[in-house]
């Protein structure tokens, strides 16, 4: 494991499971100084006490909370050098289908919960001359997923806001990129990998298998593999990279849909 983030400290929202979790664990490794925020706090202190770092339950959709985690970041370790934009919520849907109360949920966690995390980090960033944040997105970002229009509406959100905070607080030093998982084996996706088993009749694995069948890698990431590929972006070894959107997918958004059927 690599130290290039020695010296830094970094708040991860979202950080109790998942892509946050193993984002949290790769930081520590790496050097950093790490706060872990997120609504269950039970999730929260097992990766507190595995990373060495701080556990600050709340709920990023929440300004004050957001305020406060920063805070808490600044008060335990100096300051704050990296922010790790990970806290989402999913529902599925149509448009025609989905209830209002979920498409406001999901913009005020996906969308408002990522400009007030950002809005509070930069800042604290601003005292250090610097820093990185990464804006976790979704390929649902880039293209038209079925009866999910809410999650990728509000991710898509999330690729023009960095790039319009890159623009505008490259500046002053603050780096802003955004990443674009494909299906990563977590919490939320198993969730999903539920559903699509319910509807096929078939199990969990069966239903993975299916939902990976035309991936060039014919697999899902592990959590850890997204957190590499974060862990770069808020690094040094990307001191020239602002603006941009990393895929993470396994080569599914380079399948040409028109000869998938040529793979059955």
């Amino acid at each position: 494991m690599s130290n290039r983030l020695t010296g830094k400290v970094a708040l991860i929202t979202g950080g109790g499971s998942g892509i946050g979790e193993a984002t949290a664990k790769r930081f520590a490794a790496s050097g950093a100084k790490v706060v872990v925020t997120g609504r269950r706090a039970a999730m929260l202190e097992p990766v507190a006490e595995a990373t060495g770092g701080l556990a600050v339950p709340g709920d990023a959709g929440d300004p004050d909370q957001s305020a406060k985690a920063v805070a808490a970041a600044v008060d335990a370790f100096g300051g704050l050098d990296i922010l790790v934009a990970n806290a989402a919520v999913e529902y599925f849907g149509s448009a025609t289908e989905v209830d209002l109360d979920s498409w406001h949920e999901m913009f005020r966690v996906n969308v408002d919960g990522v400009l007030l995390s950002a809005r509070a980090a930069i800042e604290a960033m601003r005292e250090r001359g610097g820093g990185a944040i990464v804006v976790v997105a979704s390929v649902a970002s880039l293209v038209g997923p079925p009866e999910y229009v809410s999650y990728a509406t509000t991710k898509s959100a999330l690729l023009g806001m960095t790039r319009s905070m890159a623009r505008d607080f490259g500046p002053e030093g603050i780096r802003v990129n955004a990443i674009c998982p494909g299906w990563t084996r977590s919490e939320m996706v198993e969730r999903a990998m539920e559903e699509l088993g319910n509807r096929a009749g078939v199990g969990l694995e069966e239903a993975v298998r299916r939902a990976t069948m035309f991936y060039p890698l014919k697999r899902m990431a592990d959590p850890s593999e997204i957190a590499s590929c974060i862990e770069f972006l808020a690094s040094e070894d990307a001191s020239f990279v602002t603006g941009a959107v990393l895929v993470a997918d396994g080569g599914a958004t380079i399948a040409d849909v028109g000869m998938l059927g040529f793979e059955v």
